[in-house]
């Protein structure tokens, strides 16, 4: 072997031997999230650097869906969970539990989020409130989980048996239906992706910025597009809209069902029928993956036309970092629409 070449394999060692010894570099989290309002802003904060996995697939429903086995593995596979919480999918509490110490992310635990309680006679007029959480708040979430879960399951023993005009009460959990919501969930989302790969830190907080900015010129757009609808009464399907009307000003919805999951009993869709009436609600808005059938019988005759399908989790708008606003702006547009004459 001549010097030369006893030189080249030397080096040749050194650079592999250099190589074995250099730090790995962090991966970019492998997220999951469980609706699609909620991979969209996580899909704004990842931006280039990933996607998330949405379980929730179309025409879902987030409150009793059911996870396919693949859906699962992914799940069990995930560095970070994003999801609203218990109180929006008691389904994901279990899984949750599952995955590693500080892997789950509920977004009403957040703080400084915006969080309004159920009013308990089924009606949107729900006292909002900030909740400051205490620093430490990664508190033991699994006995609240728990507790909601057991709750949950005890409302389908009363749908079962045919009590189907139960109450809400607790935490609305469509938080996401408030703007300033998104904005703080944004950067917190950031933060977390941060800490888990300072690598990509600036980019995600970068993109987190970008998106606050981008919901605020919203916020601004929808509350001039709504300003003709403020005053006027409405129907819709469920009793999820609680965070938008008082975000924007209008009036509280009048809606058809008490529950997620209830049937309303012919005595209440009667009750229905007379509050339409006696507010002069003009307006009826169907729900994405639910039957219009209930709302044409409590607007017979009322006068209140039917306005556009309403989709507040975003179930039937496609995926990524667009969807979030595409959910708010294709509300305001329905409510705006409707409501403006």
């Amino acid at each position: 072997m001549t010097r030369i070449s006893r030189i080249r394999l030397s080096l040749f060692a050194s650079a592999a031997l250099g190589l074995t010894t250099l730090p790995a570099l962090a991966e970019v989290p492998n997220v999951v999230t469980d609706i699609p309002a909620v991979g969209a802003l996580v899909a704004q904060v990842m931006g280039d650097l990933g996607s998330p996995t949405v379980l929730m697939e179309a025409g879902g429903d987030p409150h009793h869906y059911q996870m396919r086995p693949s859906q699962a593995r992914s799940l069990q596979n995930a560095d970070l969970l994003v999801w609203i919480g218990p109180e929006l999918a008691p389904w994901l509490v279990r899984p949750s539990e599952a995955l590693a110490q500080g892997a789950s992310m509920p977004l009403l635990a957040v703080p400084d989020t915006r969080l309004r309680e159920y009013a308990g006679d089924g009606h949107d007029h729900g006292d909002e409130h900030d909740h400051d959480h205490p620093e430490d708040h990664d508190h033991d979430h699994a006995a609240h989980e728990h507790e909601h879960e057991h709750e949950h399951e005890h409302e389908h023993e009363h749908d079962d048996h045919g009590d189907h005009d139960h109450h809400h009460s607790g935490t609305d959990p469509h938080a996401w239906l408030d703007p300033e919501n998104g904005k703080i969930w944004l950067a917190a989302i950031a933060e977390t992706l941060a800490q888990r790969d300072p690598d990509n830190a600036s980019a995600y907080r970068a993109n987190a910025q970008q998106g606050v900015a981008d919901l605020t010129a919203l916020d601004t757009e929808l509350k001039a597009t709504l300003e003709p609808a403020m005053g006027k009464h409405f129907v819709v399907f469920h009793d999820a809209y609680g965070y938008f009307t008082q975000h924007f000003g209008l009036e509280a919805a009048i809606p058809v069902s008490l529950g997620d999951a209830s049937t309303p009993s012919a005595a209440r869709l009667r009750e229905i029928q007379t509050q339409i009436r006696d507010a002069g609600a003009s307006c009826a808005f169907p729900e994405a993956n639910h039957d219009p059938k209930l709302l044409h019988v409590v607007t017979e005759g009322t006068g209140a036309r039917e306005g556009a399908a309403l989709d507040p989790e975003g179930s039937t708008a496609g995926e990524g970092a667009a969807l979030y606003a595409g959910i708010l702006r294709n509300m305001g547009t329905a409510f705006a629409d409707c409501l403006k004459d």
